[in-house]
């Protein structure tokens, strides 16, 4: 058998309605050599198994159980499992484009420095829905949507880092940095993220290259109970907690976060009043306000337990 050049992953949990079109968008994939598909459960109690099974005729599938929540965890399992030297990872609720697997292999073959890429992703919206008015581009983010032109882009800023549901990573970088950290990105159904900013830090800091390759293309399903306001919040909140959570691990922890956090919620607070008027801007505003919230109560967190 020919050696296989790159791993398509999927990690899910508990999504089943939407797992079956994100594996068979990659069975599909027009590459030219040999490539496999592993799908990680992490620890899934609905039909998951079901839809893998129905697949496993597939000599390019593989399933594998993973008990232990956490998609962090679940990311390093597959890695494990998967025999390629680039790793390509999509969210069980998306699709990739025909091409995506071999967009990115390509720009790995032309960049040996190059140690994580992702590319552009579009949002699907449930059938009969139009997004809200209350809706930013930037809080359009949340929800997956990421584009940053036409053009192939070095990422400088860790904040710009691709999303986690259009990911790739050369393996021999993963391993560098011991895999995935467990203490960052999602367990279960809550919203822990910030594990793919803190690997484009690390990668930058050792002199590795992250880039956007917008050819490389996924479109996300929005799931309809994303499509309010409280789940926003949620989102914020979690982000908040992750961004102190971050800083813990980057040694960056202390009572001067309590500065930070605050002045952050007050500038969110002032913009969300100030553009009253502009539903969406608001909205955003209030959002990021409530995630200083999420962030102060776990720098207070840290204090009192540790």
């Amino acid at each position: 058998m020919s050696e296989i050049k790159i791993s398509a992953i999927i990690c899910t949990h508990n999504r089943d309605n939407y797992l079956g079109a994100a594996i068979d968008s990659l069975l599909a994939q027009e590459f030219a050599g040999e490539f496999e598909v592993v799908v990680v459960d992490n620890g899934s109690s609905d039909r998951t198994r079901e839809v893998a099974e129905q697949r496993a005729s597939n000599s390019r599938f593989k399933y594998v159980f993973e008990s232990t929540l956490g998609l962090s965890v679940a990311r390093n399992t597959g890695a494990r499992v998967a025999q390629a030297e680039i790793l390509a990872y999509l969210d069980d609720d998306a699709v990739a484009t025909p091409h995506w697997l071999q967009v990115l292999y390509d720009t790995y073959q032309t960049n040996s420095q190059l140690a994580i890429a992702g590319g552009k992703v579009t949002l699907l919206w449930p059938a009969g829905v139009e997004p809200p008015q209350w809706l930013s581009p930037a809080l359009a983010g949340n929800l997956g949507a990421y584009d940053l032109g036409d053009s192939l882009t070095y990422i400088q800023q860790p904040g710009l880092t691709p999303r986690g549901l259009n990911y790739s990573i050369r393996r021999s970088f993963l391993e560098d940095i011991g895999g995935f950290d467990p203490a960052l990105g999602r367990v279960g159904k809550n919203l822990l993220s910030n594990e793919e900013l803190q690997m484009t830090e690390l990668a930058l800091n050792r002199g590795w290259q992250v880039a956007y390759i917008p050819q490389a293309l996924v479109a996300h399903n929005v799931a309809p109970e994303r499509i309010n306001r409280s789940w926003f919040f949620n989102r914020s909140w979690w982000q908040g907690i992750s961004e102190c959570y971050r800083e813990q691990l980057a040694g960056k922890a202390g009572i001067g976060q309590f500065k930070i956090g605050g002045e952050r919620f007050i500038r969110g607070l002032y913009k969300a009043m100030k553009y009253y008027n502009n539903p969406a801007q608001s909205f955003d505003n209030l959002v990021y306000a409530y995630g200083q919230v999420g962030y102060l109560n776990a720098v207070i967190q840290n204090l009192l337990f540790t």
